[in-house]
């Protein structure tokens, strides 16, 4: 079990998978942000970087703290495979990640990097399935009734 005063959590996964809305979402509902923004509207408090506005992705790792009973620094990385270095070297302080995939696309090649760096790095990891709803595979094993 983790004691530190202050956990710091990174988020991981490929590119668009909602690594920064699941953490503008956390951040928003703790408290530490009035205002949760989005990536495609371009006013993500995480995305600061003129460069990451323009592009739509996340380009450097960010910071942000939430506080509760205790205090988290939230680490939110790169997705995109150009910017591996950047997320890699975030991997190396974390005390917990959550990897997002996106059920849409599956556990494809940057998500089994991401799990042979975390594993290499000893990263205890929560797996976090994003956008099931948009996910065929899902759809099709979800019986739609008229309650829906």
């Amino acid at each position: 079990m983790i004691k530190a005063d202050n956990l710091v959590i990174g988020i991981c996964a490929h590119v668009d998978a909602g690594k920064t809305t699941l953490s503008e979402g956390l951040l928003y509902l703790g408290g530490s942000i009035r205002k949760m923004g989005r990536v495609d509207t371009r006013d993500a408090f995480l995305d600061t970087d003129e460069m990451e506005r323009a592009r739509g992705i996340t380009i450097f790792s960010k910071q942000a703290q939430l506080v509760s009973a205790r205090e988290y620094t939230l680490l939110d990385t790169p997705g995109h495979a150009d910017f591996s270095p950047e997320m890699e070297r975030t991997l190396q302080v974390l005390d917990l990640a959550v990897l997002v995939i996106s059920a849409a696309d599956g556990v494809n090649a940057q998500v089994k990097t991401l799990w042979s760096l975390l594993r290499h790095y000893d990263v205890p990891t929560v797996i976090f399935v994003n956008k099931m709803i948009w996910s065929p595979k899902v759809l099709a094993m979800t019986p739609i009734t008229s309650n829906y």
